[in-house]
C-alpha cells in the first residue's frame, strides 16, 4: 500500500482541501486526519461510522481520600499546581510525573492512564476514513495519530493507497504523519511566512528520509512570491508538482460539502494535473 502524507509548515494553507479533493479521485482508499489537534477534514468527507475506540494518554495522579491524611507534602512537590487545597487533582494541570506519589507518606496516591481523546472509523464511497480528537490540553498527539494511522490499515480490505491530512507544522504530530510515508506533499502558500515554514518543514522531511514534492496553493495572488519559492525549491532539488490559482468556485463546492470532481474550475484541474503527477511518481513511471 502506497502512503502519502500531505502537510504544511503552517496552518491555512488549503491542505485540507487538497486531501479532500485527492480523496475523491482514488476508487479505494484509507484516508487519515492526523491532525487530531484540530481535525476538520470529517466537515469534508460524510461517513458512516462503523467503529470508535477511546484513547488512552498519559497518566494522571489520583488521590484517595480515605487514605490521605492532608499532610500537605504532594501540594508542595507539584510544579504544576496540579492539587488543590482540598487534596483533589485537577485533570487539565497534571503532567503525570508522579512527584506526589514519591513523597506521600501514606501511599494515597496512585497513577494511572486516562482516556484523553477518541478514535473512529468511518466507510466512505471512495473508502475508509480514520480520525481522532484529542481532548483540549492532553498531551500524546504524535501516539494518537499513529493508532489513528494503525485504526486505517488494520480494517484494510482492498485499498491500495493510504491519503494522510498532517497536522501543520513540525511537531510529534507531524513526524508521526510523515513516519514510514512514501511520499510527502508539502502546502505551502505565496507569502514571506510561507516560505520560511516551508523551509523548516522540508528539513524535517529530510532528516526522516522522506521523499518530498512541494505544491504552492493561490499561486497567482503573489506571483513574485511564488517565483522565489520555485526558485528556492530548485536550488534545493524539490520539485514543484503543482500551483493552484486561487478560485473562488472552490469555496462554494466546500460550502454545499460537494466534491471538487464535480467541479471544473482552473483550481480543481490543477488538482486533477498534480495527482496525476503524484502517482507517476510513487508509482514509478517518472523519470528524473
Amino acid at each position: 500500500m502506497k502512503t502519502l502524507t500531505v502537510i504544511s509548515g503552517k496552518g491555512g494553507t488549503g491542505k485540507t482541501t487538497i486531501v479532500s479533493a485527492i480523496h475523491d479521485l482514488i476508487d479505494h482508499a484509507i484516508t487519515a486526519d492526523c491532525d487530531v489537534d484540530a481535525p476538520n477534514l470529517h466537515l469534508l468527507l460524510e461517513g458512516e461510522p462503523i467503529l470508535t475506540a477511546d484513547f488512552w494518554g498519559a497518566n494522571e495522579a489520583k488521590i484517595d481520600s480515605n487514605r490521605c491524611i492532608e499532610c500537605g507534602k504532594c501540594l508542595q512537590a507539584c510544579r504544576f499546581g496540579a492539587i488543590g487545597e482540598d487534596f483533589t487533582v485537577s485533570s487539565l494541570l497534571c503532567e503525570g510525573c508522579g512527584a506526589c506519589r514519591v513523597v506521600c507518606p501514606a501511599h494515597a496516591v496512585s497513577l494511572g492512564p486516562v482516556v484523553t481523546g477518541t478514535l473512529t472509523l468511518d466507510r466512505t464511497q471512495r473508502g475508509l476514513f480514520a480520525h481522532a480528537l484529542l481532548k483540549c490540553g492532553a498531551e500524546g498527539s504524535g501516539k494518537l495519530v499513529t493508532e489513528v494511522r494503525q485504526m486505517g490499515e488494520k480494517n484494510r480490505t482492498n485499498e491500495d493507497w493510504m491519503v494522510i491530512d498532517g497536522a501543520p507544522g513540525i511537531g510529534c504530530a507531524v513526524i508521526a504523519s510523515i513516519s514510514g510515508a512514501d511520499m510527502a506533499v508539502i502546502v505551502t502558500e505565496p507569502t514571506l511566512s510561507g516560505l520560511s515554514d516551508l523551509e523548516r518543514i522540508l528539513g524535517t522531511t529530510a532528516h526522516f528520509d522522506v521523499p518530498s514534492v512541494v505544491c504552492i496553493n493561490k499561486a497567482d495572488i503573489n506571483g513574485a512570491m511564488s517565483g522565489e519559492i520555485e526558485d528556492f525549491c530548485k536550488e534545493s532539488n524539490i520539485p514543484v508538482i503543482g500551483k493552484i490559482p486561487f478560485d473562488k468556485g472552490i469555496y462554494d463546492c466546500l460550502q454545499k460539502k460537494q466534491p471538487l470532481s464535480s467541479y471544473n474550475g482552473p483550481a480543481a484541474v490543477e488538482i486533477r494535473k498534480m495527482w496525476s503527477e503524484i502517482k507517476k511518481r510513487m508509482e514509478g513511471d517518472h523519470v528524473g
